[in-house]
């Protein structure tokens, strides 16, 4: 009786260990509740009652308008993530679609909760991304690039830094899969150089082996009217 009880402890340690992601759902749907203003905190969100559960809780209507390129970098996402649908908690996917100008740019980001399933539906990009730090010093991140065509599907790693350029001279429309409810994404330059607050520019400036005055600068892009 006591080996017993030893291998079910084991056994249900070496679940905690090796179940080291998102658990699968223990119920149909758990529709995500606005967030509350409590204290109180969860990996994820809080369930709607299910007897109160309707179908608009599952709908998200608007992938078919385009969105506004009119910005500096001539792209924009539409991200459908558990914030903009509700039944999407705790299932595990998410999408969104993006929109490019001509020569537009979907900047270097990561996404550090979830894989990219990225379609090409109409125009050309230059797409790519790189790999984390190689454990032999002496090699560099490897960079992966493909110029893609529409019907193209490309994948981008979870986690690894990765872009995306419209090399064409009419628009592009592409729409990406996520494996999270909510993947999460680090712009690098915005991270790097527009946090609140800013990163000394002393500690940028040997990361990057530049002077500081480059650093001053390009903090300056992102805050404008902070100098």
């Amino acid at each position: 009786m006591k080996m017993g009880l030893c291998a079910i402890a084991v056994l249900l340690s070496w679940a905690s260990i090796t179940y080291a992601a998102d658990p699968n759902p223990l119920q149909d749907f758990c529709v995500a509740l606005p967030d509350n203003k409590s204290d109180v905190f969860v990996n994820g969100k809080f369930c709607k009652d299910p007897n109160l559960v309707v179908a608009e809780d599952f709908l998200f209507q608007g992938l078919n308008i385009p969105g506004n390129t009119s910005n500096q970098l001539g792209s924009a996402v539409t991200a459908v993530n558990v914030n903009q649908l509700p039944g999407l908690n705790t299932l595990g996917v998410s999408l969104a679609r993006l929109d490019f100008a001509p020569y537009g740019l979907n900047p270097p980001h990561t996404h550090p909760r979830a894989t990219e399933a990225f379609l090409l539906l109409e125009g050309a990009l230059y797409v790519g991304f790189v790999t984390s730090n190689p454990a032999n010093a002496n090699q560099r991140n490897k960079l992966f690039t493909k110029y893609l065509k529409a019907g193209d599907v490309f994948v981008f790693p979870q986690g690894l830094i990765h872009f995306q350029i419209n090399v064409g001279k009419t628009n592009a429309v592409a729409f990406a899969g996520f494996g999270s409810q909510n993947p999460g994404v680090i712009t690098i330059a915005n991270a790097v150089f527009g946090s609140d607050p800013k990163i000394n520019p002393g500690v940028l400036a040997k990361a990057f082996q530049v002077e500081k005055n480059i650093i001053d600068y390009l903090q300056a892009q992102f805050w404008p009217n902070n100098n």
